[in-house]
C-alpha cells in the first residue's frame, strides 16, 4: 500500500499571532500528530499568505482514523481554534506516493 500525503491549507485567525500559533503548533505535533497510528512526518509550511501542513500517512486507513481523532484530542482542539481552514474538509487535497527517493 502507498504512503498518503494530505496538505490542508489555512490562515491564522485574525489576532493570532505566528509565534503564539508556533507553539500551539508544536504541541499539537507533539501531544497528537506525533502519537498516531501509521504517522510517518509532519512539516508546517507557509507561502508567505497561507500555511499548509503536511502530513505523510503509512496509509490511507491510518490518516483518515487520525482525521476522526483529531476532533478528540485538546492539543488538536487548541491547534484548530486558531486557524481557518481554506476550504472543507473534502477540499482538502490527498495524494498517493508513487515514489520514494
Amino acid at each position: 500500500m502507498p504512503n498518503v500525503v494530505e496538505m490542508p491549507a489555512f490562515t491564522l485567525k485574525k489576532g493570532v499571532s505566528e509565534s503564539n500559533f508556533l507553539l500551539v503548533h508544536e504541541k499539537f505535533n507533539r501531544e497528537f500528530m506525533s502519537k498516531q497510528e501509521g504517522y510517518i512526518s509532519h512539516k508546517l509550511l507557509n507561502d508567505g499568505e497561507k500555511y499548509f501542513d503536511l502530513a505523510i500517512w503509512e496509509s490511507m486507513e491510518t490518516m483518515q482514523k487520525a482525521f476522526t481523532d483529531i476532533y478528540k484530542n485538546t492539543a488538536a482542539a487548541e491547534y484548530i481554534s486558531l486557524i481557518d481552514q481554506i476550504g472543507t474538509d473534502d477540499d482538502i487535497p490527498v495524494f498517493n506516493v508513487v515514489k520514494n527517493y
